[in-house]
């Protein structure tokens, strides 16, 4: 895809963000003429941004795909819907906001003070994905940022004794559906401070009084303190995850798959 054109109308900040997602999908070619791109719109900033930049894109784009926004109301007590409609409707935009009750499984299943996220995020994503074919939307387009990326890898790494992130572009297990991350490349506060730009409504992620899972937030202020150390951190970390060297791993499946594993003489060692 080539560089959007930049009319006088984009603020410096637009601009920037636009950069680094025409770089983001370009590089991992998630968007292709024709497309049907249905976002998962929260509500948070980082999903407004995405759903803005998107049709910012759309517009200056040399091929013609279409943007649809889907909201799932999960039955959260006090979630604004008409928030979410009425600025649709204000921007202009495809979309609406879809009812389904995950709410009452989430409290069902999960005990009282423990984190209700990971359930919660299972459930949205098998609804959307089921949206997303009823749709005849070709891509599912999700709101996670370069910190969502470098951060889960680091939870990956600590906890669950895998290297492995969120990859910007990923076929679903069951074939149906393409999820992409066109803000891969961009960092959160630049979101943020966009959002705020912006005026984007913002709705919280606590309406059900969980709070982030406790790891997270740890790793993110491990990461925050580093980065305000050496400025080039966070870069580093997202630039590593695309510059992998196998042969200095210890995936020996991998390895093998690559035909890089050294050999040496298996029957000697046999008897050890």
């Amino acid at each position: 895809m080539q560089r959007p054109l930049e009319g006088p109308d984009m603020s410096r900040l637009e601009k920037r963000l636009s950069r680094l997602i025409t770089r983001a999908v370009r590089d991992y070619e998630m968007i292709v003429p024709g497309d049907r791109i249905m976002v998962g719109l929260s509500g948070g900033k980082d999903s407004w941004a995405l759903l803005h930049l998107l049709h910012r894109l759309r517009a200056r784009a040399p091929f013609s795909f279409s943007v649809v926004a889907i909201c799932l109301d999960q039955a959260q007590p006090g979630f604004p819907a008409q928030v979410i409609e009425d600025h649709l409707r204000e921007r202009g935009y495809e979309g609406r906001v879809v009812f389904r009750d995950t709410y009452s499984i989430v409290r069902e299943k999960i005990p009282e003070g423990k984190t209700t996220c990971s359930l919660c995020s299972r459930l949205r994503r098998g609804i959307l994905y089921d949206i997303a074919a009823a749709e005849g939307a070709s891509k599912i387009a999700l709101g996670h940022h370069r910190d969502d990326i470098i951060e889960t890898a680091l939870l990956n790494l600590f906890y669950a004794g895998q290297l492995k992130a969120m990859p910007p572009r990923l076929e679903s297990d069951d074939g149906r559906n393409t999820v992409i991350r066109p803000l891969a490349y961009c960092p959160e506060e630049l979101i943020a401070a966009y959002a705020t730009e912006q005026g984007f409504p913002i709705i919280p992620c606590n309406l059900c009084g969980s709070q982030e899972n406790l790891h997270r937030q740890k790793l993110k202020q491990l990461i925050a303190e580093l980065h305000e150390e050496n400025p080039v951190v966070k870069g580093n970390m997202l630039a590593a995850l695309g510059n992998v060297r196998p042969s200095h791993l210890l995936d020996r499946g991998l390895q093998d798959r690559l035909g890089i594993r050294p050999r040496g003489s298996d029957e000697s060692l046999r008897g050890l």
